[in-house]
């Protein structure tokens, strides 16, 4: 299994190129990485691992399901790549700026929680990781923007109630004190 984790990271890796997170300068890998060993705590399931590293990759880069697809049939096994590639699309966000161009966020956030409330228990999982990981830290990052995208993370796990128990609650906390701290901040 590492083996194969340790190829899906370097294809994600790749995959983002030169992004780095919008808060620091550190490579964009560091995040999807993070989330891994958060869903690690909780699962040892290779398709969950594995589309934990991948989930941002068809929704940020230029990789199409297609080319996903064939390397994941050539990486893993036809039933973990099947289970990964389904995970993958199911936290790809559909209703983008670029597609929804006339919808605000707020309409295009509001459907999106609609789309993610059917989403499999292991999907969820990996979005409260997400959730969590991009969450930490930002009150101080961004005092402008925290609310609004604390807020919408909060309504997205007030809906999202099939993943990992233990691991929303981290993220329902971490919400709570990066609301918090921006409390205190004002």
């Amino acid at each position: 299994m590492d083996a194969i984790l340790a190829a899906v990271e370097a294809y994600t890796d790749k995959a983002h190129g030169e992004q780095t997170r919008k808060y620091s300068p550190d490579r964009y890998i560091v995040h999807p990485m993070r989330v891994m060993r958060l869903c690690g705590e909780y699962t040892q399931s290779l398709p969950v691992l594995a589309a934990a590293i991948l989930h941002d990759v068809l929704e940020d880069t230029p990789v199409t399901y297609t080319e996903l697809s064939h390397f994941l049939e050539a990486t893993m096994p036809h039933h973990d790549a099947h289970c990964t590639l389904q995970l993958v699309v199911e936290l790809t966000d559909v209703y983008v700026k670029s597609m929804y161009p006339q919808w605000n966020r707020r309409k295009r956030k509001a459907a999106e929680a609609k789309r993610i409330r059917n989403n499999s228990p292991e999907a969820q999982t990996i979005k409260y990781a997400d959730i969590l990981d991009n969450c930490i830290g930002i009150a101080s990052q961004d005092k402008d923007f925290a609310p609004v995208f604390l807020r919408e993370c909060r309504q997205l796990l007030s809906i999202m109630d099939k993943g990992n128990p233990q691991l929303r609650k981290r993220a329902e906390d971490t919400i709570r004190q990066e609301l918090a701290t921006l409390d205190y901040s004002r």
